[in-house]
């Protein structure tokens, strides 16, 4: 069966709909809590500029290096083998699963101020109704991989209007004087430094991020090589302008307490101060379909990333297989299996949506050190560059950045992330070993020894904190 291809357009349409999720509609509440105008500002300058190295980065590699066409855990095992490869695919893997479950607990807490049963997301009724969602899209999907890029196109146009439209309506209602008194009250010494402000939105920056990567994901279904490029970037510019446009303008229409006390999706609050009841109707409704459509962009990229990696050998065969209609139906099964594992999880938690954000936030770092430094080692290599040319020091350069920006992130997460991400890493290394068992082959490198042992400590730390109630979730 001939495999379907993807346009430039659906390839742009799966990175929009794969970054804009859930979180943008909860970004005026959350960055108020942490930070005034000029963090806000700041915060976002620096995520723009590296998350848009790192999407230049997907683009060079798409077109230095068309034959890894599996994205981002492919790039990681080119550069640094197999484990570290089988290690970013887990973690980018996780985060998928970990944004789909935030999707349904956002959608149950927007119901919630409706039917009051949903509570916030995280009651036996909203896990039971989001279940029933779950499977429903799951049997979907499994009816074939074009389909499904199909709705998602129309389903991320339908979702971008109603943040146009929130946009415009909060660019006409902007209150000078309530802009002015928030930029005065954000810069008094009682909110702390504006460094420590940017610090706490970070991992948030990052958690929206999430998906810019999607086009390469799916690069070995595109047309073109090059559209996986001018999809990646397109689609990265397109989704920096709206964070931006929602969080900035938000603080022209409410004072900053009254913003970060808003429920979730603050938006919605915002709106509603703007032009009355029906904005936040028009965001409550624009949420839901943002989060159907992210939702199925990311379950795609989960069972594609296991799948893709089944392929290249560093998870078990068994995920590999796809149905008739080319869908990785085992990759699936086992990504929904685990979304249905964390929404249980949910109901035993305390912040359940901001601990999901910061994980998967965190989760993802992993992966995107990894592919920063192989366009790092790529260009200082010279492979496929043919001397010291403009380009290849333009592309180090960006690689080198990125690669620094990665690596702020990691630090700016600090050592509680690592050590709950290595309560997923350590035990989901059971699947290499298995991969690598079925092939025969020696499991682990001798330098990847070291690699485990990090992981394992780091594993071993967070069970103690987790037994000892040092660490709450």
């Amino acid at each position: 069966m001939e495999t379907a291809r993807l346009s430039r357009v659906a390839l742009t349409a799966m990175v929009v709909g794969s970054m804009v999720g859930a979180g943008i509609f909860s970004l005026p509440g959350v960055f108020a809590r942490h930070t005034g105008p000029q963090g806000g500002l700041a915060a976002w300058g620096i995520a723009g500029s590296g998350m848009l190295t790192l999407a230049m980065v997907f683009q060079f590699l798409a077109r230095r290096r068309p034959d890894l066409d599996a994205g981002i855990f492919a790039y990681a095992q080119a550069g640094f083998g197999r484990y570290i490869g089988f290690l970013a695919a887990l973690g980018y893997w996780t985060a998928a699963c970990l944004g789909n479950v935030s999707y349904f607990v956002v959608f149950k807490a927007t119901l919630g101020a409706v039917f009051p049963f949903f509570g916030d997301g995280d009651t036996v009724s909203a896990v039971l109704t989001s279940s029933v969602l779950l499977w429903a899209t799951h049997f979907a999907i499994l009816r074939g991989i074009r389909q499904a890029a199909g709705m998602n196109t129309v389903v991320t146009i339908a979702k971008i209007v109603p943040i146009i439209i929130f946009i415009v309506c909060v660019a006409f209602a902007l209150d000078m004087n309530v802009l002015n008194e928030n930029l005065r009250a954000a810069a008094g010494a009682e909110n702390g430094s504006l460094l420590g402000q940017i610090r706490g939105t970070m991992l948030v920056t990052v958690f929206v991020f999430l998906g810019v990567e999607g086009a390469s994901v799916y690069s070995r279904y595109a047309r073109r090589p090059d559209d996986v490029a001018v999809a990646t970037v397109a689609g990265f510019l397109l989704v920096l302008l709206l964070l931006v446009s929602v969080t900035l303008l938000s603080y022209g229409i409410l004072p900053r307490a009254e913003l970060a006390g808003l429920r979730n999706p603050s938006m919605a609050g915002v709106l509603r101060a703007a032009v009355g009841p029906w904005g936040a109707v028009l965001v409550s409704s624009g949420l839901m379909v943002s989060v159907a459509g992210a939702y199925l962009s990311w379950i795609l990229l989960a069972a594609e990333v296991l799948h893709a990696a089944a392929r290249a050998g560093v998870m078990p065969a068994f995920l590999a297989r796809q149905n008739r209609h080319g869908v990785p139906d085992r990759a699936l099964w086992l990504s929904n299996g685990v979304v249905q594992l964390f929404l249980v999880g949910t109901l035993f938690t305390q912040d359940t949506f901001l601990l999901i954000k910061t994980m998967a936030g965190s989760m993802s770092l992993v992966p995107y050190f990894f592919v920063a430094g192989f366009g790092l080692l790529l260009t200082c290599r010279g492979e496929s560059h043919g001397g010291w040319t403009r380009q290849r020091k333009f592309e180090l350069c960006v690689a080198a950045l990125a690669t620094a920006y990665a690596s702020a992130m990691i630090l700016a997460a600090g050592l509680d992330y690592f050590v709950l991400s290595s309560l997923i890493y350590a035990p989901g290394t059971v699947l290499f070993i298995l991969a690598r068992r079925e092939q025969g082959q020696t499991v682990f490198a001798p330098f990847e020894w070291l690699i485990l042992g990090i992981v394992a400590l780091g594993c071993a730390a967070g069970l103690w904190g987790l037994v000892s109630g040092g660490m709450r979730l």
